[in-house]
């Protein structure tokens, strides 16, 4: 089989499955148009974010038989094109699961302890202990919503921290030693802490925003590490500025590019979030690790021989 390897990734991939017999092309520069042109001599596909996978591309790729997705969504590729073309999709979510459930303690830990603010005032000279007194986890009711590879790893990783964890997810029966399954309104009523784990799509488009946060019974702390566009940007600004929203942990935006690059917009809401004291905002970084780099490469490589064994 042919592979086409649109993003670069960890070199296991290439020489994993060059030493299974798969042929693996590289191309890490080409436009769509340019991609488009020579897309239908191959059998395979391994992409990050770069190129989206629309309806126009799919059928242009006469012999694709797959499309493996280095990370965990899947928004970036027409799923229903795919199917009734008959082309397998795999993702591998198993890779960063971990990566991202460390990001989103270690977030919320320093908001809370207001650990970055503290450091950045005494490096500057500014010694204050009353300020900077923190919330702790213990005792609170953490609530999860999408109790999928990412939810079910942060509820782990809470174990340890004696926070009850709470979560609610479409698929039924999912309670286990870390968490305990609720409706949506109970998980409003009871949750100090939000944390999202779910894809985008239009269901979950702007989820958050004011009148699911006013349905929150107690002013809580936000955390995101899915897709920003679950999430109405405006109006957790004006959460914020309220008090209703206690602090948010941001990993990703609803303005950043599909690529997930660069951010394609800035604005006014954009920079309140910047520049509050109640918010952490890192590059969309929540499953890149040195470690989840390998995993994730791994696992994409796994399910390729699994599902296309080479003769």
């Amino acid at each position: 089989m042919k592979i086409l390897q649109l993003d670069k990734n960890h070199p296991l991939i290439t020489d994993q499955l060059s030493a299974k017999g798969f042929h693996l092309e590289e191309d890490f520069t080409s436009t769509y148009e340019e991609v488009l042109q020579k897309i239908s001599k191959f059998d395979g596909i391994i992409i990050r974010s770069r190129i989206p996978m629309d309806k126009n591309f799919l059928q242009h790729a006469k012999n694709l038989k797959f499309i493996a997705r280095v990370g965990a969504g899947m928004e970036n590729i027409d799923g229903e094109t795919a199917e009734n073309l008959g082309i397998k999709l795999i993702s591998s979510p198993e890779g960063n699961r971990d990566a991202v459930a460390e990001h989103v303690v270690g977030m919320l830990l320093i908001l809370m302890h207001r650990l970055f603010i503290a450091a950045q005032e005494v490096r500057n000279g500014i010694w204050k202990r009353e300020e900077n007194r923190g919330d702790e986890l213990l005792g609170k009711t953490f609530g999860i919503i999408g109790y999928g590879n990412m939810g079910k790893a942060v509820a782990k990783r809470l174990s340890g921290f004696g926070v009850k964890v709470i979560f609610h997810d479409i698929k039924p029966n999912l309670s286990d030693e870390f968490g305990t399954q609720v409706s949506l309104n109970t998980l409003k009523k009871e949750a100090d802490i939000l944390s999202l784990h779910l894809p985008i799509t239009p269901e979950t488009r702007h989820l958050i925003d004011e009148q699911f946060i006013s349905e929150m019974e107690k002013d809580f702390y936000f955390i995101n590490t899915a897709r920003g566009k679950n999430v109405n940007t405006a109006d957790l600004v004006c959460a914020l500025k309220n008090g209703k929203v206690k602090g948010a942990c941001l990993d990703v935006l609803e303005y950043e590019k599909s690529s997930f690059e660069n951010l394609e917009v800035n604005n006014q809401d954009l920079n309140e979030l910047l520049n509050s004291e109640k918010v952490i905002v890192t590059p969309h970084i929540a499953g890149w690790t040195t470690q989840s780099k390998e995993k994730l490469a791994q696992v994409v490589v796994d399910k390729i021989v699994a599902s296309f064994p080479q003769s």
